[in-house]
């Protein structure tokens, strides 16, 4: 694990495979960074520098219990300085979920930085109502049940983590300490999801959109808007939420792809716009 400071505070990161191809994976709401260990592991064996990335709150970077310190634009401005502390111009950043739309963001905050997006299971329009139900009752959970969601904690923080990477990675989960959890569900809670659709007319980066059937919280239906609404994006549909996860080949070989062709060589007015879906 490597560490800078920002803002204050220790965010924590890593790095696999070298060069100048760097790509930045953000995991997903209140998920490591070790989330993308398989896949980070599998681009750097494929020639990119792959870094993955806890943002404050999140994995091993620092988890204070203020909520004003946490929204999207916050997130995104810790990426750029991530990318500052690196030494990198440019690079494809990408994640999952929340992961995804700070990604939106970074376009929003440094178009320039960007060589490349990957948005898997964006959260938009449709996905609001299924957010609310959902999250409302695991933000007043972690908020005023704080007593027992804190047992619960301690408990799962005494599981081996002996059953695998994903079953590893609940656990790891479960046992956060729940007063930082909560402040960054009401954080993101009262802020806003992502750019306007205006804004996001307007992100030239080539993007790679990933959509899942069968998920309310990550509705493919986002996933095709997101695509028809930037310029030079490519819309692929998964078989399932678990597909990147448990039987990755198929889009590791995408993502892989996307890759090469966003460090390409390229002259400005050269990209078009891709709209196929895979």
């Amino acid at each position: 694990m490597a560490t800078f400071h920002h803002g204050g505070h220790k965010l924590a990161y890593d790095i696999r495979g070298e060069g100048n191809r760097s790509l930045v994976l953000l995991p997903g709401l209140l998920l490591p960074r070790r989330m993308h260990e398989p896949l980070a592991d599998e681009l750097a064996d494929r020639g990119n520098r792959v870094v993955t990335f806890d943002l404050l709150g999140h994995g091993e970077s620092d988890r204070p219990r203020d909520m004003w310190r946490y929204s999207m634009p916050i997130f995104a401005r810790q990426v750029v300085a991530l990318l500052d502390h690196l030494e990198i111009d440019q690079a494809v950043v990408g994640g999952t979920s929340l992961g995804a739309n700070v990604t939106l963001e970074v376009a929003s905050l440094a178009p320039a930085r960007l060589r490349g997006m990957v948005l898997e299971m964006p959260v938009l329009d449709n996905a609001l109502l299924a957010c609310a139900l959902t999250f409302t009752p695991l933000m007043v959970a972690l908020t005023f049940g704080e007593p027992i969601t804190r047992r619960v904690a301690a408990v799962a923080g005494h599981v081996p983590r002996a059953l695998g990477h994903y079953p590893n990675i609940f656990l790891d989960w479960v046992s956060q300490d729940p007063a930082p959890s909560a402040a960054v569900l009401q954080g993101l809670f009262f802020g806003r999801t992502a750019p306007h659709r205006t804004e996001r007319k307007t992100f030239e980066a080539p993007a790679l959109v990933l959509g899942h059937p069968r998920d309310a919280i990550h509705p493919f239906s986002d996933a095709k808007m997101l695509a028809e609404e930037l310029p030079n994006a490519r819309l692929v549909e998964a078989n399932s939420v678990f597909e990147l996860r448990l039987r990755p080949k198929r889009l590791t070989s995408v993502i892989a792809a996307f890759l090469d062709e966003c460090w390409q060589p390229t002259r400005a007015g050269q990209r078009r716009r891709r709209t196929a879906t895979a």
